[in-house]
């Protein structure tokens, strides 16, 4: 599987689009051949008559599947095509506005989905389904991050049943994290501690940073819920692996797919800001994701995490009765253009509102303008635009 997810050569790069590949590697299908010479029973109908046209029928029927199994709807180059696409399309979601790229993964998921259902080499359905897995769960995110949660979770069992064909135990670990995910973001961090801890059983033995994601997500949720212990043991395994990181298939696909540790820093100033006393280190956190985010690989900025971190460092900021300072962080969130206001960011701007609202900032000027700020960025969120 590694072999797959590696970047794609430059003659493949360059290759013909993918129905054009798949319709030079044979889908449409021979039809069945009609004997060269009638089948008639002997004179009298012996028992030796009856076999002999069974074997014949046998034999025709050999000759049939024999040129149906010689016969694939898609071959190496075509897979090749569709692998550069869907990478190409995982690092372009953390960078992009969902309007640039959802038609794309529409298309894509659909052209997978195509072959699939049509026939090919066992060897190549397994890559077909990884790949199916992998563009199912851009899609179950674009879902989420449209507030779609019910969608989201649709695709995102999608990917687990591809990931299952696959037999490819990180994308199975990976698709836990995803429903997790969701979870969090609709409101329910029981069911999302539990898909998480659920992905962690498949992740035990992983070196990824998908290891690392999965306790980081969970630790988010049981703060959530004021499980302080479980929170910090959670972030603790999530460090830990972390320490014992070593890349996979699914970080060399990069973009979505790669908990990187600004991320992971982001996590965890999400975990502190929801328990009591641990602001100053919701704000060390926050601060750190956003120094890597600015400093780091430009590959892994995401402009919804970076957002996320600032929307973290605000809410600890409002804890701390440091409102100046919430203001100034959030300011470039309130910044981003309507196309970029996804569910996750206007939910996480929308949570800052709600600490404003608390009895100690009734008087404060500034806390009401940012107040105001926040429902007039939130009034029009990417969900809201014209298709």
């Amino acid at each position: 599987m590694s072999e797959l997810l590696a970047p794609a050569p430059d003659a493949i790069i360059s290759a013909s689009p993918v129905s054009e590949l798949a319709t030079r590697n044979g889908l449409v299908l021979p039809t069945p051949s009609t004997l060269t010479e009638p089948l008639t029973d002997s004179p009298d109908g012996s028992l030796t008559s009856t076999l002999e046209r069974q074997v014949a029928m046998a034999t025709r029927r050999a000759a049939r599947f024999a040129t149906f199994a010689e016969i694939d709807n898609v071959g190496p180059e075509a897979i090749a095509q569709i692998q550069d696409d869907v990478v190409h399309l995982a690092n372009a979601y953390i960078h992009e506005p969902l309007t640039a790229i959802m038609a794309d993964l529409i298309e894509e998921q659909d052209t997978v989905f195509r072959l699939l259902e049509g026939k090919q080499k066992p060897a190549l359905s397994r890559d077909l389904y990884l790949l199916a897995g992998v563009i199912s769960g851009l899609t179950s995110k674009a879902s989420q991050d449209l507030g779609r949660f019910h969608d989201a979770m649709t695709h995102a069992r999608t990917l687990y049943v591809c990931a299952d064909n696959a037999e490819h135990e990180g994308l199975r670990a990976w698709a836990r994290g995803l429903q997790s995910l969701i979870a969090y973001w609709a409101g329910r961090p029981q069911e999302a501690a539990r898909y998480a801890r659920s992905g962690s059983e498949y992740a035990a033995d992983l070196t990824g940073s998908v290891a690392a994601w999965l306790p980081a997500l969970e630790a988010r949720a049981w703060a959530q819920m004021g499980m302080v212990e479980e929170a910090n043991a959670a972030l603790g395994q999530a460090f830990d692996r972390r320490e014992a990181h070593r890349p996979d298939d699914l970080d060399a696909i990069g973009g979505l797919f790669a908990f990187s540790p600004a991320k992971q820093r982001y996590y965890a100033a999400g975990t502190y800001v929801c328990l009591d006393d641990e602001q100053e280190r919701a704000q060390a956190e926050a601060l750190s994701a956003l120094d890597l985010f600015e400093h780091g690989r430009p590959e892994d900025r995401s402009f919804s995490d970076e957002a996320g971190a600032r929307a973290e460092l605000a809410l600890a900021r409002v804890h701390s009765s440091h409102v100046d300072g919430a203001r100034e962080a959030l300011a470039p969130v309130l910044a981003l253009e309507p196309e970029r206001r996804i569910g996750g960011i206007i939910t996480s701007a929308g949570r800052v509102h709600h600490a404003l609202r608390s009895r100690r900032y009734i008087s404060s000027p500034v806390a009401r303008d940012l107040r105001e700020e926040i429902e007039s960025f939130c009034r029009v969120p990417a969900a809201a635009l014209p298709a």
